[in-house]
């Protein structure tokens, strides 16, 4: 009797713990509700492209510049600066003498170079990084600085004052202004072409300065004629048609005087 109420207690047991197994593991109650579709995230815009500067074109239309610009055409050295100011994190200042800072020197002075001296005398007008005029005091305190020709192809640079000064083995320029100044690429004008000394021996002999015209008055003031006489001398016409008059007058004078005396005898005789 009592092993049939253990079997009975045991079978109602097992029926309750299968129908709570059927009732957690129901479709009806383990279903989660459906998440709500959202629309999909618009992709993010593309980055701008960086802009470069064109450095032919800047120099073009600045300056005049026409003579530096010539040089690194012929050179090529405008395509190493411009790819230094494309595709470099550090940038260029390039120093730009006027033409007028060319026309200082004898042609000769670049006439005589070769094709390789050339190309390292304008490589040297550039450092390969990016300066705003604010950084040239602390550029001055690691003097020399390096350029893009490199080796011993330096320059030092001074800020007294806020006039900066660069300087090479021949010629200390200033520079006069910014031509254009946003990272990564400077432009600054300076008055004197860099003249280096493993380049330039001795220093280059300037062309010669052109003598002030003479002025239009006193030169023909001072301009003898020919003979060695002066352009204010009379010439013989002049000096011929005065004496004749002359004559004419002395003539007319003694003839007045005749017809006075034949006048006066007359009225004597009467």
């Amino acid at each position: 009797m009592e092993v049939t109420k253990i079997n009975s207690a045991t079978t109602v047991l097992a029926s309750f713990f299968f129908f709570s197994f059927c009732l957690l593991s129901s479709p009806a109650t383990s279903q989660s509700p459906p998440a709500p579709i959202l629309p999909p995230s618009p992709s993010p815009a593309p980055a701008p492209a960086p802009h470069h500067v064109n450095l032919t074109e800047l120099l073009s239309v600045a300056g005049p510049f026409h003579t530096f610009l010539d040089y690194l055409l012929q050179t090529r050295v405008i395509d190493t600066f411009q790819n230094q100011a494309n595709n470099s994190d550090q940038g260029i200042t390039i120093f730009v003498p006027r033409d007028s800072a060319f026309a200082m020197l004898k042609s000769s002075d670049l006439a005589n170079l070769t094709r390789d001296q050339l190309r390292t005398l304008f490589l040297y007008h550039a450092l390969p990084r990016f300066y705003s005029l604010s950084e040239f005091r602390n550029l001055s305190r690691i003097n020399p600085v390096a350029t893009f020709a490199g080796g011993a192809y330096t320059l030092n640079v001074t800020d007294a004052a806020g006039v900066i000064r660069v300087s090479s083995s021949w010629s200390k320029s200033k520079i006069s202004s910014s031509v254009y100044s946003t990272s990564p690429v400077a432009v600054y004008q300076i008055d004197r072409v860099l003249l280096p000394l493993a380049i330039f021996s001795a220093e280059p002999p300037l062309a010669p300065a052109l003598a002030p015209a003479p002025e239009a008055g006193k030169a023909s003031d001072a301009t003898p004629g020919r003979g060695g006489s002066s352009a204010s001398a009379p010439n013989s016409s002049e000096s011929s048609s005065t004496g004749g008059a002359n004559s004419a007058s002395a003539s007319f004078g003694i003839l007045n005087c005749l017809i006075l005396v034949v006048a006066g005898r007359l009225i004597l005789a009467l």
